[in-house]
């Protein structure tokens, strides 16, 4: 499904946020705190769009994905970045590599989220971090209510109008509104391992940051 959607996947996604998806990346790096020389697995990284601002901070940055189509892209646009295939269920990193780990927006689309949890656990060095950039929960039900009309109403709409494959956005919609609320991955982070979990609401809930140390 993400091969399909791989050449516009980064236009499209600016549209259906209304721009808001620049704020939340930039909140991200901001709790990545990128500094050089540290080392950062930015898992399901798609075209390497969330991985650009941490190796211009001078990190060593690897972008993981599982879509092949998407890695095709990003070696494409980033030529200087290092593109890996990874199963976020088994990452062929050994254990302790990272300093920080973070994906952002592809939680959501992993099988078994517990595992994925776990397996960035084991590939983070201690006291490392990780920071989750991941659709959420509205706090106000008023606007809670208008979001959800708007995922189920308007936004296949302007997928049909805009995406190379507008079906795989009918699955985004699914997947947002199955996805637990804050506290509900907050928990699913404590329970694979990690310590000092916490988060922050990005646009009245439609996204929360979530941040924790190994």
């Amino acid at each position: 499904m993400f091969d399909k959607v791989a050449p516009r996947y980064d236009l499209v996604n600016d549209v259906l946020s209304l721009g808001q998806d620049r704020r939340w990346r930039a909140e991200t790096v901001a709790a990545v705190h990128p500094r050089p020389g540290q080392r950062i697995l930015d898992l399901a990284a798609g075209t390497g769009t969330s991985s650009r601002p941490f190796a211009d901070a001078g990190a060593l940055v690897v972008a993981a994905d599982l879509s092949e189509g998407m890695l095709a892209v990003g070696r494409q646009r980033q030529t200087d970045l290092v593109f890996v295939n990874a199963d976020a269920l088994a990452l062929p990193f050994a254990d302790g590599s990272f300093d920080a780990v973070t994906i952002s927006f592809g939680l959501r689309n992993v099988e078994d989220v517990p595992t994925a949890l776990a397996e960035l656990r084991r590939v983070t060095r201690p006291g490392g971090r990780i920071v989750i950039c991941e659709f959420s929960t509205p706090t106000w039900q008023p606007f809670r209510d208008a979001y959800r009309n708007y995922l189920l109403r308007a936004l296949p709409g302007i997928a049909r109008a805009t995406a190379s494959n507008p079906v795989a956005y009918d699955y985004l919609a699914e997947s947002i509104l199955a996805w637990p609320d804050q506290r509900g991955l907050g928990d699913l982070l404590f329970d694979a391992g990690w310590r000092g979990v916490g988060w922050k609401n990005l646009s009245g809930g439609i996204v929360a940051l979530h941040r924790a140390h190994a």
